[in-house]
């Protein structure tokens, strides 16, 4: 199983590099599945943003790089197992404690969606995407990678450090930048 990023290797190197130069930085991941005019998310039914509609991800365990914890994630919280993937967007979250999410959108995958204890997968006509039961920021970000963007975003919450995700933060500040993740080897 590989998943295939066109030129990733420099810009995912740089990444990797920086946040474990940084421990303040938290790597995470969020594979999102689209076909057909359709996404697939999941309803977090425990832990970190329960209660809400969100993509499949999680953190990198061990030695595992950005893409092979986005993989391992989507497969054990859908069920399917990715093929071919690319990196659509890096956004930022927080200041003194900052979360770097790492969003990827699978275009090919094999298997059969699962529900599985920690989250419940539903297929939603993007033009159908239920943003009130989502993360705030997901509003802003998601329609310009779904149109074929890709991006470097920052958010900045009225809590901005809620390492718990259970706050329904107010976005007091924004920044959103096209980017060519196929040539750029920084995230700022």
């Amino acid at each position: 199983m590989v998943c295939i990023i066109k030129h990733f290797g420099d810009f995912s190197l740089s990444l990797i590099n920086m946040s474990k130069s940084n421990n303040k930085i938290k790597d995470v991941t969020n594979m999102l599945f689209v076909k057909e005019g359709k996404i697939l998310l999941g309803y977090k039914k425990r832990g970190f943003g329960m209660g809400k509609y969100n993509g499949f991800g999680g953190k990198p365990q061990g030695d595992e790089t950005i893409v092979e914890a986005a993989i391992r994630e989507a497969h054990e919280e859908a069920g399917l197992l990715i093929q071919r993937c690319h990196l659509v967007a890096i956004v930022d979250f927080g200041e003194s404690y900052l979360l770097r999410m790492h969003v990827y959108i699978a275009t090919e995958w094999m298997g059969q969606i699962v529900e599985t204890d920690e989250m419940l997968p539903q297929w939603f006509n993007i033009s159908e995407i239920p943003y009130s039961k989502m993360w705030k920021d997901d509003f802003y970000w998601l329609p310009l990678v779904l149109n074929g963007k890709k991006i470097k975003a920052t958010f900045k919450f009225m809590n901005n450090d809620d390492t718990l995700g259970t706050a329904d933060n107010d976005i007091i500040d924004y920044r959103i930048e096209e980017r060519d993740f196929d040539n750029d080897s920084s995230a700022d």
